[in-house]
């Protein structure tokens, strides 16, 4: 039987472990494959809202097109701090038969409001071209999400099978690509 002691040191040992096995790079590369995320954010009265958005990366940014006049783009216009939750899917076939949650990448960004037509995405990415309404291009707003501080994981990086273990499953890596 193990003590308290040394429960407390393996689970930090297998968290090191999980901190160390992930890297900026690895967390872009998911997050550039994705394309769905949950946006949080206030109002202007400061109460918490989300919503579902599609995204597109490039440059170590993320970009969302979104109506100019929707509540997305008025709460950015009046709080530039939001965060994000993008939900990887895993285990294939097995989540139909086994509930397995999807894995996670969350952080928090500073966001910039870009005026319809004021940000021409296909000169950033060709692949983020997609984001903007077909034939009317110029009518969406465009929301610049730049990642701060540290992604915070769960499961990224790891077999199904550990993600049952938290400490093996969560990691904190730093949102710059080294």
């Amino acid at each position: 039987m193990m003590t308290t002691d040394e429960t407390t040191t393996q689970t930090t040992a297998s968290a090191d472990s999980a901190q160390s096995r992930l890297t900026s790079e690895a967390v872009w590369k998911v997050l550039s494959k994705a394309s769905f995320a949950v946006l949080g954010h206030c109002n202007a009265s400061g109460e918490p809202r989300s919503s579902g958005v599609v995204y597109g990366t490039a440059e170590g940014r993320l970009y969302v097109a979104v109506a100019p006049d929707s509540l997305k783009a008025r709460h950015c216009a009046t709080c530039p701090e939001m965060s994000l939750t993008v939900p990887v899917r895993k285990g294939g076939l097995l989540t139909l038969l086994f509930p397995i949650p999807p894995a996670t990448i969350s952080f928090q960004a500073k966001a910039t409001l870009h005026a319809p037509g004021s940000l021409d995405l296909k000169s950033i990415s060709p692949k983020l071209a997609r984001l903007l309404p077909p034939g009317n291009e110029s009518s969406a707003a465009v929301i610049e999400l730049e990642p701060v501080g540290s992604f915070l994981t769960f499961g990224i990086g790891v077999s199904l099978m550990d993600m049952r273990i938290p400490a093996k499953s969560r990691a904190r890596v730093p949102v710059a690509v080294s």
